[in-house]
């Protein structure tokens, strides 16, 4: 599996899914992993799209949808974009409308089965629709964001939107409009 650093180590007792920025509520909301895992799941068939220009169709994910964690920790009316933070650091912008589609989910098992720790165990989020870099990995906080910036590989020269199907992988390609000022 292609990802940035080593594998973390999950400490259940310790692991936390934050929900901060611009909140409806303007405070931030913790899930422990006891309170995650055992939100409502979902499971969707999806591909998934490498920007290495390969493609895996018709994976089978379970998780927590986005719509399910936006109903306890809604965010403000006038939110238009998200950043996905990971372990060390990591992390990518969605688009709100990316963001909210039925699809996207923080993903605990594929194909049936507990993600293994190098494809983002215990939570990763997943973005079929857009290229797999926004699907990040070891997933720790959901930030609602007034405003888009970048996120980690956003920051190093990849698309700041990701669609598969229209190949923007780099950010020389940006239309004006498809990334922050």
């Amino acid at each position: 599996m292609i990802h940035y650093g080593r594998v973390p180590t999950f400490r259940p007792a310790t692991w936390e899914l934050h929900v901060m920025g611009a909140t409806a509520s303007g405070q931030q909301h913790r899930f422990t992993w006891p309170q995650f895992s055992e939100l409502p799941r979902t499971t969707i068939v999806a591909d998934f799209h490498c920007v290495t220009k390969f493609s895996i169709m018709g994976n089978e994910w379970s998780g927590v949808s986005a719509a399910t964690l936006m109903e306890l920790a809604p965010p403000a009316r006038d939110v238009k974009h998200v950043m996905i933070w990971a372990e060390y650091g990591y992390s990518a912008n969605l688009r709100m409308s990316d963001f909210a589609r039925s699809q996207t989910m923080f993903v605990l098992e594929f194909d049936e089965k507990p993600l293994a720790p190098e494809r983002g165990f215990p939570v990763r989020l997943v973005v079929p629709h857009l290229y797999a870099w926004k699907s990040v990995k070891w997933v720790r906080a959901v930030e609602y964001l007034l405003e888009d910036k970048r996120g980690f590989w956003e920051e190093r020269g990849y698309h700041n939107i990701a669609d598969p199907w229209r190949e923007q992988r780099y950010s020389y390609q940006e239309e004006p409009g498809e990334g922050p000022l």
